[in-house]
């Protein structure tokens, strides 16, 4: 449940700084953890009611991702966003749709409790069953700090994670983008040398896609966007998907 007593005073100082850290694109402000419930007294919406052919992998809700389990607070695998960041999503997606392509969404709002869930994961030595997929190169604690961060923007609900999909046939298949979703490491940067041009090109068609509609790429991820300026840099939630 969302509260802020389970923050004490300093914690909720460092929580403050850590989020305005946690992404480029971070407002400097305090940020707050709001006093809500439900996603409908958040504000925000599930991504379908505006774009309903947009294709969900919400890895978070599965075993498919790099706990190699469900993360704490993804009840269901369901995208919500503030509507301003929803909306400009939906028309991404119309864009793409008119050239043949559209979007696979990854992850979208993600509650606090799911990035503490993260941080708890990344401090256990003995878990390490994606490793080979998701971060070969690395060992683990080399990614607390440089991956993942004890708060995210994603909290803020204008952030997304995606990638894109060819939909010039029928079903929609995955574009190559050169790395996996949450691939921790240089290969995952949008501009990353070692891709080939075809992977290039397509990180470059999407990015140039989310740019048109206000978002803002961070460059270590290719999958990573976010709405700018944010409809509320000042809040992050920590209402569980359902």
């Amino acid at each position: 449940m969302t509260s802020r007593t389970c923050i004490s005073p300093a914690s909720a100082t460092a929580l403050s700084l850590l989020l305005a850290l946690a992404t480029p694109l971070a407002h400097a402000q305090p940020v707050t953890i709001a006093l809500v419930r439900t996603t409908d007294q958040a504000g925000l919406v599930d991504i379908r009611t505006l774009a309903p052919d947009i294709q969900l992998d919400m890895r978070y809700a599965t075993a498919n991702n790099f706990t190699g389990r469900p993360v704490p607070g993804y009840d269901a695998p369901n995208c919500y966003l503030l509507r301003p960041a929803a909306a400009a999503l939906a028309k991404v997606e119309a864009d793409l749709r008119e050239r043949g392509y559209g979007l696979q969404l990854f992850d979208c709002y993600r509650p606090a409790q799911s990035v503490r869930a993260f941080v708890d994961w990344a401090n256990d030595p003995l878990e390490q069953s994606r490793k080979a997929t998701q971060y070969p190169s690395l060992e683990k604690p080399a990614l607390l700090g440089e991956y993942i961060a004890e708060t995210s923007g994603h909290s803020r609900g204008a952030t997304v994670d995606l990638g894109l999909l060819d939909c010039r046939r029928d079903p929609c298949t995955p574009v190559d983008m050169g790395t996996d979703f949450d691939f921790f490491g240089p290969r995952a940067h949008t501009d990353a040398p070692d891709v080939t041009p075809a992977q290039h090109q397509n990180r470059h068609t999407l990015l140039q896609a989310m740019q048109r509609r206000g978002f803002a790429n961070y460059p270590q991820e290719w999958w990573h966007f976010t709405l700018s300026p944010e409809p509320a840099p000042g809040t992050a939630y920590d209402v569980p998907v359902r």
